[in-house]
């Protein structure tokens, strides 16, 4: 007797009957038979199963296993950090138990600079202003700087904080002149060593030639090290000037940007114009970073009284923004390409069929153009600085 599938059930489920299952009544043949569905049944049973893991994993699971892997590699580029910053710490302590002039990095320092920057790190990239490789970047410099003094920390904070919001300010009118606008700005890892690695090659310096902590801005008694605060004071602020003159300068100015080379009149976008609202903005962003740097000295240093005046950080952050805001002008203008493009209507970085060259040559990009005149700053402001500053 064959077995009867009941309305409903599904295709190769299968039924004990009354002559099936009982010993061999139900002969070779029935015994033939309903091994045969059995198989049949265990054979479309697993074929599902095996097509439902295979199927995703080729097709619908791509960007879930891609996510996986970035949180692997986070993962482990999160341990390597805390290992280095652990030896960091044990270089420390080892080397001011064995020379006993260096000051060694406390364990609340360690924490906090391991903790805030991952912070500081992960706000910006949920926020859109870093992607992925550029939080990891921020992430190395934000330590650095941190665990060497204070008032790097803040300094890097402000010019991250700054840059950040002013990139999404009027971002509707960006898009509109801008042909590489980026929702929220979205720096990757090269942008991030390019504005930050000057600054972090400085505090490493910094750490080598005078141990983590604060000390006051004084050439008399540290010039080594007040060059060294200074040189990475002058980046940051070069890079904030440079940033705010952009962000604000092409969306605030009523007059069309001139080229500082020719001082003719130029496209809005184009590398190396400047606008007096840019360059009013440059010194700003300069001197927002310096009163950054000045208030943490005020804070952490605890023996200002007898030190030389600190309120010239102030100063020499806005030389700082204006002198890099020109800088930067000067090198786009000249080592740069810019061109308007007629199809989309906007300065292009790039020669394209329907671009019409405006100035620059294409030897240099964003990137090297924003790593060059930090430097520059970096090692034009502490002779600048000595040469003016204060004694008491």
């Amino acid at each position: 007797m064959s077995a009867s599938v009941p309305p409903g059930s599904a295709p190769g489920a299968v039924r004990a009957g009354p002559g099936r299952g009982s010993g061999r009544a139900g002969g070779e043949r029935g015994e033939e038979g309903g091994g045969g569905r059995v198989v049949d049944a265990l054979r479309l049973v697993f074929s599902q199963q095996v097509l439902s893991f295979l199927i995703p994993m080729s097709y619908y699971q791509e960007d879930f296993f891609r996510e996986y892997l970035k949180m692997m590699a986070n993962m482990v580029i999160l341990n390597l950090l805390i290992c280095i910053s652990l030896a960091f710490w044990i270089v420390s302590m080892t080397a001011s138990t064995y020379y006993g002039t260096l000051r060694p990095i406390s364990p609340w320092r360690w924490l906090f600079s391991v903790l805030v920057p991952l912070i500081i790190a992960t706000q910006g990239f949920k926020k859109k202003s870093l992607d992925h490789s550029g939080a990891l970047g921020g992430l190395v410099v934000g330590f650095i700087l941190t665990v060497a003094n204070y008032s790097f920390f803040s300094s890097l904070f402000v010019f991250f904080v700054t840059s950040s919001k002013l990139t999404k300010w009027k971002k509707d009118i960006k898009k509109q002149i801008d042909s590489e606008y980026k929702e929220g700005g979205q720096r990757n890892w090269v942008q991030v060593f390019c504005n930050g690695g000057v600054p972090t090659e400085l505090a490493l310096l910094y750490m080598i030639e005078n141990g983590p902590g604060e000390i006051p801005i004084d050439f008399s008694k540290e010039y080594t090290a007040s060059w060294m605060c200074l040189s990475l004071l002058g980046a940051l602020a070069c890079s904030a000037g440079d940033t705010w003159a952009s962000e604000i300068g092409s969306v605030m100015s009523k007059s069309k940007p001139r080229l500082i080379t020719t001082w003719e009149q130029v496209p809005v976008g184009t590398n190396g114009a400047v606008t007096l609202v840019g360059l009013i903005s440059s010194l700003l962003g300069g001197m927002t970073v310096g009163i950054a740097y000045f208030i943490t000295q005020l804070l952490f240093v605890s023996d200002l009284e007898i030190s030389a005046p600190q309120w010239p950080i102030i100063v020499f952050g806005a030389a700082a923004g204006l002198l890099g805001s020109i800088v930067d002008s000067y090198l786009g203008a000249t080592m740069q390409y810019s061109g308007f493009d007629q199809t989309i209507g906007m300065v292009v970085n790039h020669q394209t069929k329907d671009s019409k060259h405006i100035s620059g040559k294409p030897i240099l990009d964003n990137n090297a153009v924003n790593l060059f005149s930090s430097v520059i700053i970096a090692l034009v402001l502490p002779g600048m600085s000595w040469f003016f500053w204060p004694r008491r």
